[in-house]
């Protein structure tokens, strides 16, 4: 699980910005959220980013991809055996010219599995990394936190846990220590680390590219699985199947097989709908994650999608009978008609909006009050007040509605 993000000095958002993800008390939804046996403490499965266009929705899921990338992407080249250049180009905020040359900031407190919470660190200036740190705590009571190892302008300390004669302290300035590691030793407490990144899965459906990139289980319990799910929302598939191109036997096509009046017809991917094409490119993403415990994270999760279609997605995450592995989605959305308490915990619904120096800010319904200085009721209609401007982040319709 993904407990805790900490960002700053990033794309829009030039102060320390937090997306919490641990649940706070007197909401709805209490037997959707995530736990284990080890301590009392609760996650959420889901968090929606609402907001106007530029506020800096699609920014936040940017950072997420950004430390995601920094640890994975020196793993693939080392992996796939390429002589790609493995360092990252950050952009931090760039109207204010202390920002440009000051560090950028990445944690992350996050569980691997129900038995240690982990703490990962990093700042980097101009593609330098100035600090980075790993710790991690035995879930329980009266834990302890070890540290795995720190870094402060070069120098390199171990923890106890992996402090051996033969690890190298000397890195390139440009790779994270945690991927290192990962590359050149077998060291239990990394390998989980490390686990734990490379299960995320993060996908763009504002770039039109990603939808040329379809991920697909192996196996025909993945297949049925999948299936079921399209006709659990009425999309009338009864197989689909890959078929080599004559012309190019490196490409595929991918053809649907519907079933009308007991006859059966195949259509092209590219004939289908623009809806049943983005279900089923989202889909196989969400079944992987429900059935591995993954962190899902979507920006405009809602585009193409109807909203009960959206709804239905987000439920599955919601539904303890489905979500077993403690798996977790983070989309940004248009979609206030999803916006109910009958949907989302006002813990689970946040708002991207710019500030009068152009940095965004990014907070949760729950931090909101009313007129009375009482948090925002769990049964309100959220949508309703939304509209109306009450949330701030302003959705610009009223001003829309108000015009002569």
């Amino acid at each position: 699980m993904l407990c805790q993000f900490t960002f700053g000095n990033f794309k829009s958002y030039k102060n320390e910005t937090i997306l919490d993800l641990q649940a706070v008390s007197g909401q709805n939804f209490q037997d959707s959220l995530l736990s284990n046996t080890a301590d009392k403490n609760e996650f959420l499965p889901v968090s929606v980013i609402y907001g106007p266009n530029g506020g800096g929705k699609s920014n936040v899921l940017d950072a997420i991809n950004c430390i995601v990338s920094l640890v994975m992407k020196p793993i693939l080249i080392f992996k796939n055996n390429t002589n790609q250049n493995a360092a990252m180009e950050l952009t931090p905020f760039l109207f204010d010219e202390d920002s440009r040359n000051k560090p950028t900031k990445f944690e992350l407190y996050f569980r691997p599995n129900e038995e240690y919470e982990y703490r990962y660190f990093i700042t980097i200036t101009k593609g330098v990394i100035d600090e980075e740190c790993l710790y991690r705590r035995k879930l329980g009571k009266g834990s302890r936190i070890a540290m795995l190892f720190e870094r402060n302008c070069g120098e390199i300390e171990l923890g106890a846990s992996i402090n051996r004669k033969k690890i190298n302290l000397e890195v390139n300035d440009q790779m994270p220590y945690l991927s290192f590691l990962y590359i050149n030793y077998k060291l239990e407490p990394i390998i989980l680390a490390v686990d734990w990144f490379e299960k995320c899965v993060i996908r763009n459906y504002a770039n039109p590219n990603t939808e040329r990139h379809l991920i697909i289980g192996e196996g025909d319990a993945f297949k049925q699985k999948l299936l079921q799910l399209m006709n659990d929302v009425g999309i009338n598939i009864t197989n689909f199947d890959f078929v080599k191109k004559a012309e190019n036997e490196a490409a595929y096509d991918l053809l649907f097989e519907h079933t009308v009046h007991e006859k059966t017809y195949q259509l092209n991917i590219h004939q289908e709908s623009d809806g049943t094409q983005k279900l089923f490119h989202v889909l196989p993403l969400v079944i992987i994650a429900l059935s591995q415990g993954r962190l899902l994270v979507i920006d405009e999760l809602d585009a193409k999608l109807h909203p009960k279609l959206l709804k239905f997605i987000i439920m599955l995450f919601k539904n303890p009978e489905i979500n077993t592995k403690n798996a977790q989605i983070i989309f940004t959305s248009h979609d206030v008609s999803t916006m109910k308490s009958s949907v989302f915990r006002t813990d689970e619904i946040w708002f991207a909006c710019k500030l009068d120096d152009e940095s965004s800010d990014l907070y949760s319904l729950y931090e909101l009050r009313d007129e009375s200085g009482n948090h925002i009721h769990p049964s309100a209609a959220f949508d309703k007040q939304y509209l109306e401007g009450r949330y701030g982040a302003d959705p610009y319709f009223q001003n829309i509605m108000d015009w002569k």
